[in-house]
């Protein structure tokens, strides 16, 4: 007589051989993936193997912390719609920085804090000038 396979052995018992029937629902029986359930049903686990995972530590000084201000920046197509005459300030606009998208086919006399290298270029192709402030 042949060899008869496992599942056939296996048939009139309740599970089959996977122990309980929880046991054998695939990946629904894990209690969800990766961190999920740290906050309820995995919380001794996390407080046993992590308990760094939850809270803050230490203290960051206001004083040491470098608190870096945005620059606020124009494009060059934007000043060009904006220009009434030959002159443009664009801090009193409230920028600091221009940048050099668009083009510019007048000459422009521009005063800002800084440029891009492509402004720059740009500006002085055309006859104008850029000026910082």
């Amino acid at each position: 007589m042949g060899k008869r396979k496992k599942i056939i052995k296996k048939r009139g018992s309740k599970t089959c051989g996977h122990g309980m029937k929880k046991k054998h629902r695939g990946k629904g029986s894990r209690g969800g993936k990766g961190m999920a359930g740290l906050k309820d049903h995995k919380k001794f686990y996390m407080l046993k193997y992590m308990p760094d995972h939850i809270g803050k530590y230490g203290f960051k000084s206001l004083k040491k912390r470098k608190i870096i201000p945005e620059e606020k920046a124009i494009n060059l197509r934007d000043i060009v719609k904006i220009a009434s005459g030959k002159e443009i300030d664009v801090v009193e606009l409230g920028f600091d920085k221009v940048l050099g998208a668009g083009k510019i086919e007048k000459p422009l006399i521009i005063k800002a804090k800084s440029f891009s290298k492509k402004a720059e270029e740009k500006i002085l192709a055309a006859g104008g000038k850029a000026i910082k402030v």
